[in-house]
């Protein structure tokens, strides 16, 4: 008699703290997958009844113990089907990240993630423990052997092959690992190797959506017990992901598998992105965005972005000129918003910058235009535009990317005023490619706005390249110094002129207090700036 299972995947969205809701939902989803997918077994991310990562919630014994309740409620809703939910289990002074087998009215076992990860943007020890006495977790469903392990307990070999010694033939894993440029290909890897050392079938599922600075790809795999690879599930999409898994031959059969049919590097990013947005603003309440359109290719790239996140009618663009602003940057700007059909408004600086200028004259009499009367130009524009988000609602997304940040080339409560960046994580060179890539699925972003000399146009004739070396330089430089955690020297080793070298560490260096003060913007890189990469404002090291 052959022995099947038909495993549904809940490759959804489970809001952090929404306790109440996320209860009510999963219930629900039992049910659906019960009866609209045929499904024996349903599983859910890793802890889905509270939303990853919970953080410091996990420290309010209110929380947990609504956890707690939440966690029994659907278990006495699980009838007809095996349910497999991720929930922060408390027992006396500790708290466990915890995946609870649920059917027949109530929780059947209990598994604890045994490796937690505390590197990037995870600090798992900060909150949870090993349990010591913790086992591997085997349960039958159907005559087939089936086990669990949690996320990052997929990443060493022991979780793995103490659940097949208790004769696992497949293996569940609930995962809550968020997005990361080219790490894909990695986990794909990982998976092989896996299920050849075991010769188990392996679900592997990830939550989808975005949580502050995180995006979560979905991106789920099913792996066959010889070593084959399934293709993964649309990523940054919710779906119901459905399939038979043949414990015999112990390999999958896609019922219902949205396959991710794009995968290059500038594709996942920029959909990562639009995911990020659309997830801040739905889930703190914003139903539109603003954003400085200047004609240049940040604000360029962010028009689109938030255009393909919200809809063009729930994005308003407003020009900020000044003295300084060319007429081909107004015209670019009206350009690309009528392009993507959204509304664009017009302030004139002039008259703030004036006041200002007039208000420090007894001060600044007799000294030499600068840097300050600069900022004072960005200053007026967050202003103006930190008063219409106030006045009309709305959530204001800043423009500024990895480069300028890096070295501190934005200006505090300048064009730094927000509160969501879209593009903090994408060095220059990296903007340039995500607007070419949008532009080849459909024209959104002018040509020249892609290709003019970048200019803060905050005095005549000015270029960013007055102030940095070329983007293509600068990045080359930060991505070894700020990705690759590479020393001035070992950057100079590569062939990099040390004069330069030193300038952009220093940039770097004394900009951490202008970063620390930056809007929270989706993760993409390997290390992105803010709680993945923390380092001293005030510091002697020099290297």
């Amino acid at each position: 008699m052959t022995r099947k299972l038909r495993i549904a995947l809940a490759q959804f969205d489970f809001p952090v703290g929404a306790v109440a809701s996320n209860t009510q939902r999963i219930k629900a989803m039992l049910a659906e997958a019960r009866d609209g997918h045929g499904a024996d077994l349903v599983l859910f991310p890793e802890l889905a009844l509270s939303g990853y990562p919970p953080e410091d919630l996990l420290m309010r014994p209110a929380f947990l113990a609504a956890c707690e309740r939440a966690i029994h409620e659907i278990a006495a809703s699980c009838r007809g089907i095996t349910a497999v939910v991720g929930w922060p289990q408390a027992a006396g002074s500790v708290v466990y990240n915890a995946a609870s087998v649920l059917r027949d009215g109530r929780i059947d076992r209990t598994y604890r993630k045994r490796e937690l990860p505390n590197y990037a943007v995870f600090d798992e020890r900060r909150y949870f423990a090993v349990d010591p006495d913790g086992e591997a977790c085997c349960f039958e469903l159907k005559g087939v052997k089936v086990g669990l392990v949690v996320c990052e307990d997929l990443w060493f070999a022991e979780p793995m092959a103490e659940t097949v010694a208790l004769g696992a033939e497949l293996v569940l894993v609930p995962n809550a690992s968020p997005f990361e440029s080219d790490k894909t290909a990695q986990r794909d890897a990982l998976l092989a190797q896996r299920v050849q050392e075991s010769g188990a079938g392996l679900a592997y599922l990830n939550l989808v959506g975005g949580q502050d600075e995180l995006v979560f790809d979905g991106a789920s795999v099913l792996a066959d017990g010889d070593g084959g690879v399934h293709p993964a599930a649309r990523a940054f999409e919710d779906h119901w992901l459905v399939a038979d898994f043949d414990a015999d031959d112990r390999r999958f059969t896609r019922v219902q598998w949205p396959e991710e049919d794009d995968e290059t590097r500038e594709s996942l990013a920029y959909r990562a992105i639009v995911r990020g947005i659309r997830d801040y603003c739905g889930k703190n309440g914003f139903d539109r965005v603003w954003l400085g359109l200047s004609g240049g290719i940040d604000s360029g790239l962010v028009l689109a972005l938030a255009v393909d996140a919200l809809g063009a009618r729930n994005v308003a663009a407003v020009r900020l000129p000044s003295r300084y602003t060319s007429g081909l940057s107004n015209d670019l700007a009206e350009e690309q918003a009528r392009l993507l059909g959204v509304r664009l408004e017009t302030v004139a600086i002039e008259a703030p910058f004036t006041g200002f200028l007039e208000a420090l004259s007894p001060l600044f009499n007799g000294l030499e235009p600068g840097i300050a009367e600069e900022n004072l130009q960005s200053r007026c524009r967050g202003a103006l535009m930190m008063a219409l988000s106030n006045k009309f609602g709305g959530l204001l997304l800043t423009t500024g990317n990895k480069s300028e940040y890096a070295v501190g080339y934005a200006t505090i409560y300048g064009d730094m005023c927000g509160g969501f960046g879209p593009i903090k994580d994408l060095y220059k060179t990296e903007v340039q490619a995500l607007c070419r890539w949008r532009n080849a699925r459909s024209p959104a972003i002018p040509e020249e706005v892609i290709t003019r000399p970048p200019s803060a146009e905050l005095r005549e004739n000015q270029t960013d390249q007055d102030s940095l070396p070329p983007y293509e330089m600068l990045d080359a430089i930060l991505f070894r110094h700020v990705d690759q955690e590479m020393s001035l020297g070992e950057i100079v080793g590569e062939g990099f002129d040390r004069d330069t070298v030193e300038r952009v560490l220093r940039l770097v260096r004394i900009s951490e207090w202008k970063r620390r003060q930056s809007a929270p913007g989706p993760k993409l890189s390997k290390r992105a700036f803010g709680r993945e990469r923390r380092y001293p404002i005030t510091s002697g090291w020099r290297d």
